[in-house]
């Protein structure tokens, strides 16, 4: 008794994949130096994360801080979609950045001004988010 199976003739043929672009965003990461700031939650004031940017690399993003739990996750969307509407107008990042703290208010969180700063890199802010 052969054990192998007849090859369907739909699975012989090569397949095609069309890349299809999305929206422009920025990238996700970077080694460069960043700026970054701040989200708190209106209630309460703990740290839900962080929004960071870098123009020299066309990246910004937002982290979750890790004891915010599920709180800060939600939140991220509001963020995200910020970063994603100042990408397609053509912002750059640190312009988003401006425009963000200038209307610092959020779902469940708010920007604080006063927490912006600048770190080595995305990573560092990552870290940030993780260690508190």
């Amino acid at each position: 008794m052969n054990s192998e199976r007849p090859i369907n003739p739909r699975f012989a043929e090569d397949v095609h994949f069309n890349q299809v672009e999305g929206p422009p965003k920025y990238r996700t990461w970077t080694d460069k130096p960043v700026r970054y700031f701040t989200v708190v939650d209106k209630q309460g004031g703990a740290v839900l994360g962080y929004v960071w940017g870098a123009d020299e690399d066309d990246a910004a993003a937002w982290v979750p801080r890790k004891a915010a739990g599920g709180r800060a996750l939600a939140e991220g969307g509001h963020w995200h979609s910020r970063l994603r509407d100042a990408k397609e107008r053509g912002k750059q990042p640190s312009q988003a950045l401006a425009e963000m703290l200038s209307n610092p208010e959020g779902n469940r969180g708010r920007a604080v001004a006063e927490s912006l700063a600048e770190a080595p890199d995305s990573a560092a802010v990552k870290a940030l988010a993780e260690s508190e």
